[in-house]
């Protein structure tokens, strides 16, 4: 049969009662080619009533009914049966079939009908003829609507999920060999073509969002595989083409490389420095997403080779033609296949693909034998040239195009074949993106099929050796941020599935036979003697072989990781045998630097594998000194080298044993680089790293303390050294920590005090008072630090540094000093009339106040000074108040006596402050009346009154100040209503 109706029920729930769905299916050599339920379900899938009806046909054949397509029925019934059927069907279904019913009658009676030029009648339960096309049957729209609404979503909700698993269900339909396969990419295509957010990036400039670009990536990638489709007939093909091409040529299209901005001349290519490349770099042809599918069919299948590579594992040259060079074999006799490398891996991937996976892993093994025929004839040229590229340091030889971060990911494509061999699951998984599967695959080996002697091979070693190949190719670094992303990101997802491989003596020979090869490979690994300055580094990938190999051979997996090491892009120059790349550089100015955007990942995971080799290295000294040198050679930021310092130092302190001395020296060492890289550059983090070196070298002991001491100035500013370094090692703290005997903690107090003398003579402003502080338990280095800072006073030192010192000396006992100190800041001083809150008024006060409690002599010396520096009447008004309040001289100065008597205001020297103040407040009411405004009239008035006070102080105060306000009634006469007031208060 061809049609197959039925009833399916579905069973009440909680909520919901009894349903039954009528379900029709059509289907047409063995595919399914249209279904209708009653439940009007929309979705890309079946539903469950036809998935039902579908099963039950399937699992219970005898248990339907096969008929006769109903034309035979009707064919054997009479002329009065055929009547009786007729109205019978009507009967049943009048509402539905009636106006249908009648139509046909009358265009049956009608003899010039449409229906009557037709010989027969269609009959839906027959088959389809065999011209007709066959395909399983797809909701386009519905297919349309979803891919729609989850591009809405720009990647959020688990849109992007979604439309991942939606390409699984294509790569599922074509391994199905499903010609729906590329039915539904096509549609997925033209919505993602549709997305009104192209046309906005591209206005912007801006590239498309990460989330979407590895969506365009993974639809590139399949259009790849669908025209790769070994049994494809061509006129699918020139068809896909056409679709291709149109999509290729719209504007909104997505470049390959992830940059709009590309098509646009470059500005830096179109510069006479660069003026031999720029052509080439500016005519480059327009890559888009696309541009590998349209090369792609070109491709074809029929080489004679290629055939019988795919169709046999017994496939070898005859014996007699293995002398001498051959294209098709290697020396064993095994097929190689010379194609350019990803392309050969893209056909891999839609053999795999199209549901061929013998024929994958066959095209595979050539690969790789190929690839190792290559990788020795390199070995071969190399020891030819290695002693004039030793000479030269450099070489020009490296791969433009690298196999990791390809758009076609060509080791990742041979890498899952030859592990899905070697699964040991009951099915296959071909999904790319496994993120749902915590569980790590379990892998067994599985020997090569081949037909030359028993190679002792297993895909899984060879799964090993091809991505260690692919990784250690040394590759100049694409442009632009997302190429070079895409380079990080598809070494992780390699070198995360290398990681699922559980390493047994096979695989661990496999790696070590690889790693010296890598090793031994000149310009042609990443990992050889010399490479090129745009090379790619290889620090993540050393991590991963430096790990792996550790356990088995850790001489090798030192060497490499110490190898791998370098960064040479960021040497000073570039050396002149290099063939730099006019399109990397950043800006007009010929950089030094190519334009690599992900160098703070790249630098980051230098430090990483430093790290991983610092703490593997714990213990052994020598390890330690050549990592440490590795170290202080290739790493060029001072940020990093710290957060080496800081990860050292922690795995040298376990908390719960003793530290390591060997590591903790290393920390010390490399914290003592990070002090000498950042002296004299501004870092915002310097505070914390002074702080942590002395946390350090107090860990590695007293000789380290000392050390730092003595050689500050090579590490600190004065001011570091004083303030932070000095101070903590002197600090109880230490001492404790350090449980030192006596003559340790004399000679680390020595230290810090001639260190502290040399910082006050280096830096007086910022480090008297510090090493005025260190200096207090030993006399003669006190009286050092005091004289130096008396000889830098008059030159290099701020009113707010003396007072602050001077201050310090009376808290200390010496207030004769102190005075000394207060009268030379005095000298630095200016107030004017309107600083009535300045911040130095309070240590005015305070020099006042102590030369008073001094005696007569003192203050008698500092009057004259207030009297030039302070012309704020109110601070003055304020010092001559508290001197006529209490007798001088009450300090009690041994050896002086005091008359215990207040001082008069009429005799010097309080005489010359009375003169002051009173002069400062008439100058000062002058200034205010320039630009008083009514609404500061009443603060006015107080002023005033406060100036009546301290001219009453005089003898003939209350005549001087009559006078004044008269002077001012006669100069601000204009002012009249704020002379109102003055009359009201004063006369």
């Amino acid at each position: 049969g061809f049609h197959l109706s039925g009833t399916v029920t579905e069973p009440a729930t909680a909520t919901d009662p009894e349903m039954t769905y009528k379900v029709a299916i059509s289907f047409d050599r063995c595919k399914i080619t249209s279904v209708t339920c009653g439940c009007g379900n929309k979705d890309i899938f079946y539903c469950a009533h036809v998935v039902a009806l579908s099963l039950y046909r399937i699992r219970k054949p005898d248990q339907v009914k096969l008929r006769l397509p109903i034309s035979e029925t009707l064919f054997q019934m009479n002329r009065d049966q055929l009547q009786k059927f007729v109205q019978y069907l009507i009967t049943a279904h009048h509402t539905e079939v009636l106006p249908t019913a009648q139509k046909l009658a009358d265009e049956i009676l009608s003899s010039n009908s449409e229906i009557n030029q037709v010989h027969g009648a269609p009959d839906p339960t027959a088959g389809a003829s065999i011209d007709d096309e066959n395909c399983w049957h797809l909701d386009e729209e519905q297919v349309r609507e979803q891919v729609k609404l989850f591009l809405s979503q720009g990647g959020y909700y688990g849109s992007g999920k979604q439309l991942n698993s939606m390409f699984a269900k294509v790569r599922e339909m074509l391994r199905m060999r499903d010609s729906n396969g590329a039915r539904m990419l096509t549609l997925i295509t033209e919505q993602f073509m549709a997305d009104p957010r192209l046309s906005l990036w591209r206005q912007q400039g801006t590239g498309i969002t990460e989330k979407c670009r590895q969506l365009w990536d993974e639809l590139g990638a399949l259009w790849v595989c669908v025209v790769l489709n070994p049994h494809c007939k061509l006129e699918e093909k020139s068809c896909w083409l056409r679709q291709l091409r149109k999509w290729g040529e719209m504007d909104v299209c997505p470049l390959e490389d992830g940059n709009y901005g590309n098509e646009l001349p470059n500005i830096t290519n179109a510069l006479t420095q660069s003026s031999s490349h720029s052509q080439d770099s500016l005519a480059r042809p327009r890559r888009t997403v696309f541009t590998r599918a349209i090369e792609g069919c070109d491709l074809h299948w029929q080489d004679s080779h290629l055939q019988r590579i795919i169709s046999s594992d017994f496939y070898v040259s005859p014996s007699y033609q293995r002398e001498g060079e051959s294209l098709l074999f290697n020396s064993q006799g095994q097929p190689l296949w010379l194609e350019h490398v990803p392309t050969a891996c893209a056909r891999v991937d839609a053999l795999r693909s199209h549901g061929y996976p013998r024929e994958a892993l066959r095209l595979t093994v050539a690969i790789i034998n190929t690839l190792r025929l290559q990788q020795q004839r390199q070995l071969e040229i190399y020891k030819h040239q290695k002693k004039e590229l030793l000479q030269r340091g450099a070489t020009t030889i490296t791969n433009l195009e690298g196999w990791v971060g390809h758009p076609l990911n060509p080791i990742g494509c041979l890498f899952l074949t030859l592990t899905e061999a070697c699964r040991l699951e009951e099915e296959n998984c071909l999904e790319i993106s496994d993120a749902g599967d915590s569980k790590p695959p379990v892998y067994q080996h599985v020997p090569v099929a081949t037909g030359s002697q028993d190679s002792g091979e297993s895909y899984l070693s060879l799964a090993l050796e091809v991505a260690l190949m692919g990784m250690g190719q040394q590759r100049v670094m694409p442009e632009g941020l997302y190429a070079q992303d895409k380079v990080c990101r598809n070494e992780e997802q390699i070198i995360a599935r290398l990681q699922d491989l559980e390493l047994d003596p096979v695989l661990v020979q496999t790696l070590r036979k690889q790693c010296i090869l890598l090793l031994e490979g000149g310009p042609f690994s990443g990992l050889g003697e010399v490479i090129h300055r745009e090379s790619v580094p290889m620090h993540t990938f050393a991590k991963y072989l430096f790990s792996a190999l550790l356990p088995h051979d850790a001489d090798l997996a030192y060497k490499l990781a110490l190898r791998a090491m370098r960064l040479p892009v960021l040497e000073t120059t570039a050396p002149s045998s290099d063939v730099t790349h006019p399109h990397h550089l950043v800006s007009v100015v010929p950089s030094r630097y190519p334009r690599w955007f992900t160098l703070g990942h790249l630098e980051s995971q230098q430090c990483e594998l430093a790290s991983t080799m610092l703490t593997a290295a714990k213990g052994d000294m020598l390890r330690l000194r050549t990592v440490l040198e590795a170290i202080q050679k290739n790493i060029h930021s001072s940020s990093l080298i710290f957060k080496l310092a800081q990860d050292a130092f922690k795995i040298a302190t376990p908390a719960d044993s003793n530290s390591d001395t060997t590591l903790l020296n290393v920390a010390l060492e490399l914290g003592l680089q990070v002090m000498r890289m950042t002296l004299s550059t501004l870092n915002w983090r310097r505070r914390e790293m002074v702080r942590w070196l002395v946390t350090c070298a107090t860990e590695v002991g007293v000789r380290a303390l000392v050390s730092i001491l003595q050689s500050w100035y090579s590490l600190f500013t004065p001011t570091e050294a004083t303030s932070i370094v000095a101070a903590t090692v002197m600090s109880h703290n230490t001492i404790l920590r350090l449980s030192l005997d006596y003559p340790q903690r004399e000679e680390l107090a020595s230290c810090a005090r001639t260190l502290a003398l040399q910082c006050a003579m280096k830096d007086p402003q910022n480090c008297a008072l510090s090493a005025l502080t260190l200096c207090e338990k030993d006399h003669i280095a006190f009286e050092t630090a005091y004289q130096i800072v008396i000889d830098a006073a008059s030159t290099g030192m701020t009113y707010t540094q003396l007072f602050t010192i001077a201050r310090y000396m009376e808290h200390r006992g010496y207030p004769l000093r102190a005075f000394k100190l207060a009268s030379l800041a005095m000298t630095h001083l200016n107030l004017a009339y309107n600083q009535d809150t300045h911040p130095a008024i309070n240590d005015v006060l305070w020099a006042c106040a102590l030369s008073h409690s001094l005696g007569k002599n003192e203050l008698a010396a500092i009057i004259p000074l207030v009297v030039k520096s302070v012309h704020c009447a109110t601070v003055l008004s304020d010092i001559l108040r508290r001197c006529t309040m209490t007798a001088p001289g009450l300090a009690g100065i041994p050896g002086r006596r005091n008359s215990g008597k207040l001082m008069s205001t009429d005799k010097a020297p309080l005489r010359q402050l009375l003169d002051a103040t009173i002069s400062a407040y008439i100058n000062t009411t002058h200034s205010r009346l320039t630009h008083i405004s009514p609404r500061h009239y009443g603060e006015f008035i107080e002023f005033l009154s406060k100036a009546r006070e301290t001219f009453l102080l005089a003898q003939d105060g209350h005549i001087q100040f009559a006078q004044f306000i008269d002077n001012l009634k006669q100069i601000y006469k204009g002012k009249k209503k704020l002379m109102l007031l003055v009359r009201e208060r004063f006369g």
